[in-house]
């Protein structure tokens, strides 16, 4: 048993219905939609054309959102409608970075996630979704897609119809009867800031802080020219010029030329929900870096007799991993929309998730690490050591599970590259090296270990500059991801990224480094080192989530 929807765009008036009808059955509050009509406009007045879209959660037989979610918030039903229970949502977020359909939503009135759930209430009793029952054109068409008897499967077996983002492999249920790929596509058309009776710009419940600046007003005068000169561009197509007669005996049906120039226009969409992983996210990977790194390092160099640091410094570095570890998880509960169920990640874990499994390598971290504190005081003897590389292998998932991460959240192209694991294992041991040397300004230490940590920070910085220019030079496999590299490199984010990340966090240390004669710089550029780190951080995780989905 397969339930799906088929959305025959012949029928479809735009009427907003199954929008309204959706919201009076589940309660849904102004400013979010689990249904929505997008429409989409095409040609230059008067020659237009609009076109209606119903866009909803797709059910996907491999959905990525119950992939990512760690308290097992969403799940499939055995009859393939994908739910929710908002009882067990801790507002992490992850599923709509995870959806490629930006079908999911903050509920402003409890602070979870939802969106359409097929009106699971109504098929358990028989009843067909609300949005069906009320469409005036029956436009929409529900039902068990694997019965050859039903209507949805029987369109489905003569009809020819679209789904939206095939290449994500998420095998979505929603299937679309004469789909208009300049409307279904999102990276066909702009999203605008408003639209025609729309002013939720400002966003709405969690969004409301991460709103985007209104758009100018427009300019009249500007725009009035480009559409003249978009007309005549149409007449030179049918085969006529300004001011002059028809050219051809045979000329292009208006219709024809109008569609083939017509560059496709969004009039109207829901509200962008805008950044959903903002600062928080970014300040707790910076500070999950600092807290395995400081762990790693000192692992790796009493490991190959590279550097070996003194007691008190190793124990300061257990310390810094504690510190920082706790700042993690701090950032992680601020982050939520409901705090206060930060628990249910261990206590009712999604084990495919890796947001769970993450965060289990957080506690096992900062246990081992404790143990390790605790060893040398109570004379432990052996369990020093086996403490200690139990902290550097789970030091090592802390500091990379993130790639893991993201790479589930599907509906963000840029993350999932497999550069992500090098980039964040970089930037613990940069961080690492850093906050060792910081360190060496209050406890003495030998030249060997300063030598080495030095090293590790310079090697790494180095090294970060080919991993991140790499990453930004491939090919990419799809627009969205080079959307995001364009945006980093020459786009919104170029100063932060040329001038902060790259010029002031990474070249001018490396050049302080570079000198071991003038050791007095090495805290100033490991501090420099740090903050780059952090800009560097930033730049990656919200840049990606500028990409529009739906």
């Amino acid at each position: 048993m397969q339930y799906g929807f088929i959305i025959d765009n012949r029928k479809c008036i735009g009427c907003h219905a199954c929008t309204v009808a959706c919201k009076s059955e589940h309660d849904v509050a102004i400013g979010v939609n689990r249904t929505w009509v997008k429409q989409t406009e095409k040609g230059v007045y008067p020659n237009t054309r609009r076109v209606f879209r119903v866009l909803r959660c797709n059910h996907c037989s491999d959905a990525p959102c119950v992939t990512i979610c760690p308290t097992k918030a969403l799940f499939t039903r055995d009859d393939g409608i994908v739910d929710f229970d908002n009882q067990r949502c801790i507002g992490c977020k992850s599923c709509m970075q995870a959806c490629p359909y930006d079908a999911l939503y903050i509920d402003p009135d409890t602070n979870t996630a939802a969106k359409c759930n097929y009106c699971a209430h109504r098929i358990d009793i028989g009843l067909e979704p609300a949005c069906v029952n009320v469409c005036p054109e029956h436009a929409i068409i529900s039902g068990d897609m694997d019965d050859p008897d039903t209507e949805i499967a029987q369109l489905l077996s003569r009809e020819q119809v679209t789904v939206r983002k095939a290449e994500k492999g998420t095998q979505p249920n929603v299937f679309y009867i004469d789909g208009d790929e300049a409307s279904l596509n999102p990276e066909a058309t702009e999203r605008e800031e408003q639209y025609i009776w729309s002013q939720q710009s400002a966003g709405v419940g969690h969004f409301a802080k991460f709103a985007e600046e209104r758009m100018a007003d427009v300019d009249i005068v500007k725009m009035a020219m480009e559409l003249n000169g978009d007309n005549d561009v149409l007449k030179k197509e049918m085969g006529t010029t300004p001011g002059k007669s028809r050219q051809s005996d045979k000329p292009m049906k208006s219709i024809e030329a109008l569609m083939r120039k017509a560059e496709a226009k969004r009039v109207y969409d829901t509200p962008d929900k805008g950044i959903l992983w903002g600062w928080e996210v970014s300040a707790y990977v910076w500070t999950k870096a600092i807290a395995a790194g400081a762990i790693i390092v000192p692992f790796i160099g009493m490991l190959f007799g590279w550097g070996t640091p003194s007691t008190t410094t190793m124990l300061t570095a257990g310390v810094i991993g504690l510190v920082f570890l706790a700042a993690t998880g701090l950032l992680l509960i601020k982050d939520l929309d409901q705090p206060m169920r930060f628990a249910y990640v261990l206590l009712r874990p999604q084990s495919r998730s890796w947001l769970v499994k993450g965060g289990y390598a957080i506690t096992f971290f900062g246990g081992f690490v404790t143990l390790f504190l605790l060893a040398p005081y109570y004379d432990w003897g052996i369990i020093t050591d086996i403490s200690l590389w139990a902290s550097a292998l789970t030091g090592i998932v802390v500091a990379i599970y993130t790639a893991f991460l993201f790479a589930q959240a599907k509906g963000r192209d840029f993350w999932q590259s497999p550069a992500l694991i090098l980039y964040m294992m970089t930037h613990s041991l940069m961080a690492g090296a850093a906050a060792l040397i910081l360190v060496g300004l209050v406890i003495p230490e030998n030249d060997q270990w300063m030598g080495f940590v030095r090293i590790v920070l310079l090697t790494m910085l180095a090294f970060n500059l080919v991993v991140t220019f790499g990453e930004l030079s491939i090919t990419h496999p799809t627009s969205a991801a080079k959307k995001v590299a364009d945006m980093i490199v020459k786009g919104r984010y170029s100063n932060k990224f040329w001038f902060g990340a790259i010029l002031f966090g990474n070249i001018i240390p490396i050049a302080m480094l570079s000198i071991p004669a003038l050791q007095m710089l090495w805290p100033v550029a490991a501090v420099i080192a740090l903050v780059g780190i952090y800009l560097s951080e930033s730049i990656w995780v919200e840049a990606p989530q500028r990409i529009q989905l739906s």
